[in-house]
């Protein structure tokens, strides 16, 4: 959402097509507990002939090919920030030797906080795959989200010193995320999703560029491409794809 830098009260975004001004109204999750007035009436009446809502492409992002494949949204959707720290990290388990499963899901284990939602990142981002990888590779990704925040001293995972940053030194994780830990902790895919942490909290090094091409193997031998595209395939998950691809769309 852009500002006006006089006033600092919100202004609603809008992008020229078709020689139409359209509207982008922002989602409701993103207003909540903001101190700003509710813009869906200011928006309706600018509404005419040469101003409508936002559906479909908007001419300010990249276009998405036809049938949009896993490496489309890390080119195109994803936001910098998680785009390199999932290549980072899937680097640091390729050359740690860890299994190409592991590998996989270190590349994909912030994948709904690139162009989704940050809130329970872990659960999104488990739906967001589940259709096209093992249930190992989406329970770990779902998992990691509570693990992150519980030391695990033997292999070598402390509580990351950023969240000291991040939350404050007196955070304690929900009591549905301690659940979560004690539930990963006794189960078989424990070191899976362990794993990811320890991949994780060390690949934010904005000096290193990773080529995204280098992963295209792991993800054809486990990742399942939908030969319709992403957001085509009648999946259950395929209105989270397009969501990404269409993020402006009023409704």
């Amino acid at each position: 959402m852009n500002r006006n830098s006089s006033s600092e009260q919100p202004v609603p975004a809008t992008a020229a097509q078709g020689g139409r001004r359209r509207l982008i109204l922002p989602h409701p999750i993103a207003r909540l507990g903001r101190d700003q007035p509710e813009p869906e009436r200011e928006l309706l009446a600018q509404l005419g002939p040469d101003c409508v809502f936002m559906m479909g492409d908007n001419p300010a992002l990249p276009k998405m090919p036809e049938k949009p494949q896993l490496l489309d949204f890390f080119r195109l959707r994803f936001n910098a920030f998680t785009r390199d720290h999932l290549l980072q990290s899937a680097k640091l388990a390729l050359q740690s030797g860890l299994e190409e499963k592991i590998v996989l899901a270190c590349l994909l284990h912030d994948i709904a906080n690139g162009a989704l939602i940050r809130t329970d990142h872990g659960y999104w981002g488990a739906q967001l795959i589940e259709p096209y990888v093992g249930e190992e590779i989406s329970w770990a990704v779902r998992y990691h989200q509570a693990l992150r925040f519980f030391p695990d001293e033997a292999v070598g995972y402390d509580y990351p010193e950023a969240y000291r940053v991040y939350f404050g030194p007196e955070y304690e994780p929900s009591a549905y995320i301690r659940q979560a830990y004690e539930e990963a902790r006794n189960h078989r895919w424990y070191m899976t999703s362990r794993l990811i942490t320890l991949n994780d909290a060390y690949a934010f090094d904005p000096n290193v560029i990773v080529d995204p091409e280098e992963f295209i193997d792991v993800i054809g031998r486990h990742f399942k491409q939908p030969a319709e595209g992403l957001g085509f395939d009648n999946s259950p998950v395929a209105h989270m794809w397009r969501t990404m691809i269409w993020p402006n769309n009023l409704l």
